[in-house]
């Protein structure tokens, strides 16, 4: 996977969504069983007072050069920031029976991951430490602090998925059909054609993802000069193991067991994930609080339109001075 073609020293006059943060380093981290996970490295700039340590975690599918605007933010706010790639999606290698399907036996391979990952990104000294996961990232890094595997100082969560949108159908059904389809031939096989959600096409993409125009074309960008990277439909597998997930965080006193600040932000315009999961998750999380939008978002909150994102990156910001401040 040929990274070089992208530097940060040939994308210095592109625009921030089409180059990597100043100082940005791209390498591999090896999971315990050797697997190899593509990350990003964006140490604070110099003079800048240091903050602390974030870590990012992308969906489904996602590419951490999608949130490069984000992460260049925080590094610039002090942060050391890092971002991976899940195993088997985006730079990370595949699992599937090709070079599109997301595929994972277990939802618990990537939380082990994540676990093995936090233990050694962790530095004494330089916290807080912090976790940030969008969609299927904030699905397993809920998991993974509520079985604490890992205890950051604080978590946020944008548009987690919690839950699938599925107007009509419960968690039992969806569990049920996923499971069936899923022994009705290779359950490596895609569930659909295309890419976030049944039915999606790369002209609705935008009308999934965000209003934004010009950050829609960015992630474009980036998939069309590092075509290795794209991902396309969920195995069947992966869907039975979605919800067989998603049950195993909602399971009585789970939730309520969480003893971290979490800051989860959601909309409920969104068509991939469960607005509805993240409000009860909400209400059940001892230390929550929620920033519920509507039509104004779509489902990645944190590449929409300057008018909602820059509040919300501003909220980030509070909430992580107050439940996550300096260590002297």
């Amino acid at each position: 996977m040929p990274e070089s073609e992208v530097t940060a020293s040939s994308l210095s006059s592109v625009p921030i969504g089409r180059r990597l943060p100043p100082l940005a380093q791209e390498d591999r981290w090896v999971a315990p069983d050797g697997w190899a996970l593509r990350r990003i490295t964006c140490p604070p700039l110099p003079g800048t007072a240091p903050r602390g340590r974030l870590l990012f975690l992308p969906g489904r599918g996602d590419i951490y050069e999608k949130y490069l605007e984000s992460l260049e933010e925080w590094q610039g706010r002090g942060w050391h920031v890092t971002a991976l790639d899940w195993r088997g999606q985006g730079g990370s290698g595949r699992l599937g029976l090709d070079d599109l399907t997301g595929h994972i036996d277990d939802f618990t391979i990537w939380v082990n991951d994540l676990s093995a990952f936090w233990q050694g990104w962790c530095r004494p000294g330089e916290g807080p430490h912090v976790l940030v996961g969008h969609s299927m990232g904030g699905h397993l890094a809920m998991r993974a602090v509520a079985e604490r595997k890992l205890v950051p100082d604080a978590l946020i969560l944008s548009a987690p998925m919690l839950g699938f949108y599925a107007p009509g159908l419960p968690v039992w059904a969806q569990h049920l059909y996923a499971r069936i389809m899923a022994s009705l031939g290779d359950s490596r096989r895609p569930a659909w054609k295309g890419g976030e959600k049944p039915g999606s096409s790369a002209r609705l993409r935008m009308r999934l993802l965000t209003h934004d125009q010009r950050r829609s074309e960015d992630e474009l960008w980036w998939r069309e000069h590092r075509p290795w990277l794209n991902t396309g439909a969920a195995s069947w597998r992966w869907m039975e193991r979605a919800v067989a997930s998603r049950k195993a965080i909602f399971a009585p006193g789970v939730l309520e067991s969480v003893d971290v600040p979490v800051l989860l932000i959601s909309t409920s315009a969104d068509r991939l994930v469960s607005h509805g999961a993240v409000v009860e998750a909400a209400r059940r999380l001892p230390h929550a609080r929620l920033i519920a939008l509507g039509s104004e978002a779509r489902h990645e909150v944190l590449r929409e339109a300057d008018a909602v994102r820059a509040p919300l990156m501003a909220a980030i910001d509070e909430f992580l001075d107050e439940v996550a401040p300096v260590k002297a």
